[in-house]
């Protein structure tokens, strides 16, 4: 319960009173839902909170329990109150013979359960702010303690410079947004000025690329094509393709970047060198529908966990789906869409055995004493894949480090895995794209980073990496 709460049942006609326990007690629900009338919240504002309130809070004591009950002329109310004082006691959170004075509990001092010898929090409405409500004067607002490192926001932001993109990263194993940088930017302390000129900007200032860009993914995706493949193929260790640099599907000729020929290449080698044609090869032999399936389970055509507006993902390869197609989306160049944030979010899945963190961006809200009234926990969101294939997938992303594309990760302090990718839009142009974690083993940061139109010397993977330096 927050201090929010804790105001709204005290204070609101026909609402629910005595919000003395935690949120962790069950006695919540059967209490949070106990009404009584008008007139006895009345009653109980101007007898108990006002006129007694230098009484109690002077001598300390008296029982906020048998003072309402007092005060409650009606039946209905009584024995509403009744009702909850056998609720509290069935649960064993709150002895109603501790003394639950203003000065005890209303102004959120700690009580102990005689009881069950349990310490809980009466949450601090607090002496000044309940006065002042009583007087309609104004309270000091609140503190919003958010999740972003302030060393990862500046390293991002450095980092991408002045290019197009995005960046954003995450701790796996809570959900907490540690950055999230989108450029071309704008400052929010002039928007009400400049509000014309944003909002008719060409290049989509106030759009947040991290979560409302829709891009192709590149061969960030082959990370999704591996684990189809894996699930349709046990045994992928037997995988082997001989990469000539290009492969011919019916009119057309799909190559690898920068017409590079790998040679023989196995499973584990064509994430590494992030092998087009092998991958291609891969995905003419994909049953589509399950295909499609395991895309759903990582979350494409669907809603994402965000507390900020998002556009969803799109996978739209069907069943009556030529050759080619199945080809070009397999290794990230088909009819896909995605954000950065999503491309984020299974990256972290991996990173963190599998499972899905509810992301979040708000740590704790304070008064301006400091006093926490709201506070985020680490909450699972969903499984998007088993544990042994997250953590098959984050060794074959360990090789992309080691001897692969993103070998610029490798021989640090710290260890990396990952995947990079190139998609292009034009002839002459291609949106850069990462996706890693840090101490693979157990992972820090999960980074989803993607510049737009790179001209090849701006790459996202060296962004990552500034990221990752800055964190170690």
């Amino acid at each position: 319960m927050t201090i929010k709460e804790a105001k709204e049942l005290f204070l609101k006609y026909d609402g629910s009173l005595f919000a003395m326990a935690r949120e962790e007690s069950l006695a919540y629900e059967n209490y949070k839902l106990l009404n009584v009338s008008s007139e006895t919240v009345q009653k109980w504002k101007q007898e108990l909170f006002l006129d007694l309130w230098e009484q109690l809070k002077g001598n300390g004591s008296g029982d906020l329990f048998n003072r309402m009950y007092n005060l409650s002329e009606d039946k209905h109310d009584r024995n509403n109150l009744l009702i909850l004082k056998e609720a509290l006691y069935e649960v064993d959170y709150i002895n109603l013979k501790v003394r639950a004075s203003i000065s005890e509990t209303v102004l959120g001092r700690k009580v102990l359960s005689e009881r069950s010898g349990m310490v809980f929090w009466a949450y601090d409405i607090g002496e000044e702010k309940i006065a002042k409500e009583f007087k309609d004067e104004k309270n000091i607002g609140d503190n919003v303690v958010t999740t972003l490192d302030v060393n990862l926001q500046e390293a991002a932001y450095d980092a991408l410079g002045s290019s197009k993109g995005a960046v954003v990263v995450l701790e796996p194993d809570t959900g907490k947004i540690l950055a999230m940088v989108s450029k071309p930017d704008f400052d929010p302390g002039s928007v009400a000025e400049n509000w014309e000129s944003l909002n008719t900007n060409e290049e989509a200032v106030l759009l947040n690329r991290v979560t409302q860009g829709h891009y192709v993914p590149g061969s960030t995706f082959k990370i999704v094509t591996a684990l189809e493949y894996m699930r349709e193929n046990p045994d992928v260790s037997s995988y082997s393709y001989n990469c000539t640099g290009e492969i011919d599907s019916g009119s057309n000729t799909i190559h690898c970047f920068g017409g590079k020929v790998h040679g023989t290449v196995d499973f584990r080698d064509s994430l590494a060198y992030s092998c087009n044609t092998s991958f291609s090869n891969m995905g003419q032999e994909l049953d589509v529908e399950k295909f499609r399936q395991t895309t759903q389970e990582l979350l494409f055509n669907s809603k994402l966990p965000s507390v900020l507006p998002y556009k969803k993902s799109s996978f739209t390869l069907s069943k009556d789906a030529g050759t080619a197609e199945k080809m070009m989306t397999a290794m990230g160049q088909g009819q896909t869409q995605v954000s950065p944030y999503h491309m984020a979010l299974i990256t972290s899945a991996i990173a963190n055995g599998g499972t899905l963190m509810e992301p979040y961006l708000v740590n704790s809200v304070t008064n301006y004493k400091g006093v926490i009234i709201d506070e985020n926990k680490p909450e699972k969101y969903k499984d998007l894949m088993t544990s042994s294939e997250a953590a098959e997938l984050k060794d074959y992303m360990t090789s992309v480090v080691e001897y692969g594309t993103a070998s610029v990760l490798s021989g640090q302090s710290y260890t990396a895995a990952g995947k990079t990718g190139t998609a292009e839009y034009s002839s002459d142009r291609d949106h850069s794209w990462f996706v890693g974690m840090s101490n693979v083993d157990h992972p820090d940061l999960a980074v989803s980073v993607i510049i737009e139109g790179s001209d090849g010397t701006a790459k996202a993977v060296n962004v990552a990496k500034k990221v990752f330096d800055a964190y170690y």
